[in-house]
């Protein structure tokens, strides 16, 4: 199963001197310093930057695709981090934001990027792989060390810029491990919010009181001068008890969903193809009769056998959920919601048509008479089904799919002396690999799927399949539709079609457990 793909934008902070027009330095730090990024904390690894052609990469405005100021001369990766060159337009605009920037009004260089790979580790998110797609002129700053500064934008001096804004070995990194993490590390700053995808929504974080000494120190002497700012601030960093409301509970963007996934193991199990663009049936010619040749007597006649066919008439199905909800939800709840919504969708969409996949696979297929799970069991079930499969299709036995306890059942299998029979990891057995940490694996040369749809360890819980022998048609898209009804509320379908043809039945082959 893939990771779900989110997309984040963060900020490093800028130097920029008004009587040039390049504005370079680092962009994306790695050495595992932590950033405040629209997701929360993120630290990003060495190497994990897709970088796009520097002359197809603009430079924005505040995230407005409608407000570009400036073209990329060159990106640069190094151990350090990513390094990039903008070239900002001599237009009105343009010549603006570098004002703008030399007075401190936008300081940061805010970069959007597609998370490909992750994995969370104790509150950060460390990034794996991702695609930068977007670089913008910002306020805020989410990385600590970047330092960038203006140079000439002549070709020459951009490898120059690109080198003379490396940081020293002396400037300080914060080197972290997965333990070393603390919830508070980093003092959350504003987090800059990019224009909003239309499904995959970016989630993005709010500035907190910023509780240290000097701001504290600083607070003191305002509050004693008149400024009800700075008093409001002793009072909440004085006693957070009595002051709760100026410390509010954080709410994490992660979601955590135990209940459903996008896959579809059934249906990769069996071959696939595109439905008709028309019709609620279609119809596949199949051969009933083939010609025959024979041994033949000087003289004689040749064998004489007409081919005959008939059509499979395969019907196509609907599969459909919606959601009502108020549009006071879409309009003042989190991005998330929208996106999690359809996300949700989807996996119920996936679940709903691999389980009618199962169930006509199973229904379809040979009895292969009741047996225990055993290793010589299990090796047994593989060849009776690859003999009764090749026998009924011409065609071989090449998927397995197995319940989730049959999986865990095979994985426990040993031989005469403990050693597991099924691992990647003991090249002693040989039949196959099986991994905690896979749906998929190799069973006596047969592809393994784990699908929920066969849950249990009793009758029907194995099935061996010729994919050639079922088919799935499913439509090019999927639709999401929203229509505002008459109470106010939004009703929102999603839905596609499919059709799951059994060509030849004899093509699976089902364990009865005893």
């Amino acid at each position: 199963m893939g990771v779900p793909q989110m997309q984040l934008t963060f900020s490093s902070e800028i130097e920029c001197d008004q009587g040039r027009r390049l504005i370079s330095g680092k962009i994306v730090p790695y050495d595992g310093e932590i950033g405040q990024t629209s997701i929360g904390k993120v630290v990003f690894e060495r190497g994990s930057i897709q970088l796009p052609e520097a002359n197809k990469s603009k430079l924005l405005l505040e995230h407005d695709a409608k407000k570009p100021i400036g073209k990329a001369v060159a990106f640069n990766e190094t151990a350090e981090g990513v390094f990039a060159s903008f070239k900002v337009s001599n237009t009105s605009r343009g010549t603006d934001s570098l004002i703008e920037a030399s007075d401190g009004l936008r300081s940061g260089l805010s970069v959007g990027v597609e998370v490909l790979a992750s994995e969370p580790r104790n509150g950060v998110l460390f990034v794996q792989s991702a695609r930068l797609f977007e670089t913008s002129l910002v306020q805020a700053a989410a990385f600590e060390s970047a330092a960038v500064t203006s140079v000439a934008a002549s070709a020459a001096e951009v490898d120059e810029a690109l080198t003379e804004t490396k940081p020293n070995e002396s400037e300080a990194k914060m080197e972290i491990t997965p333990e070393a993490v603390a919830p508070e590390a980093v003092v959350e700053t504003p987090a800059v919010e990019a224009s909003r995808p239309t499904v995959t929504a970016a989630m993005y974080t709010a500035p907190r009181i910023e509780l240290t000494k000097e701001k504290y120190l600083e607070s003191s002497i305002r509050a004693k001068m008149g400024d009800e700012d700075a008093r409001q601030y002793l009072l909440a960093a004085a006693d957070t008890t009595d002051n709760a409301g100026l410390v509010p509970t954080r709410q994490l963007t992660e979601v955590i969903n135990p209940l459903a996934n996008a896959d579809r193991p059934f249906i990769a199990a069996v071959s696939s193809g595109v439905l008709p663009d028309a019709g609620l049936t279609f119809e596949i010619p199949k051969i009933s009769q083939v010609p025959t040749v024979a041994v033949t007597a000087e003289g004689g006649a040749p064998s004489d056998t007409d081919l005959n066919s008939a059509y499979l008439s395969v019907s196509v199905q609907k599969f459909a959920g919606q959601q009502t909800f108020s549009t006071e939800i879409l309009d003042r709840s989190s991005p998330a919601f929208f996106a999690e919504l359809v996300k949700n969708m989807e996996y119920a969409y996936a679940k709903a048509t691999n389980d009618r996949v199962s169930a006509v696979v199973v229904a379809a297929a040979t009895d292969g008479g009741n047996r225990s799970m055993t290793a010589a069991n299990l090796l047994d079930f593989v060849s009776d089904a690859a003999v009764s499969v090749y026998s009924g299709t011409l065609g071989f036995a090449r998927n397995l799919v197995v319940s989730p306890e049959q999986w865990g059942a095979i994985m426990n299998l040993v031989d005469t002396t403990n050693r597991a029979i099924y691992t990647a990891a003991n090249p002693v057995n040989n039949s196959g690999a099986v991994s905690a940490t896979s749906l998929q694996g190799n069973i006596n040369g047969l592809n393994l799927y784990v699908s929920r749809s066969l849950s249990g360890t009793g009758d029907d819980s194995i099935v061996a399949i010729n994919p050639e022998s079922y088919t799935w048609y499913e439509s090019p898209t999927f639709r999401l539709e929203s229509n505002l009804i008459n109470t106010g509320q939004i009703n929102v379908g999603y839905f596609g079609y499919g059709a799951i043809a059994t060509k030849v039945a004899a093509g699976a082959y089902k364990w009865m457990v005893a």
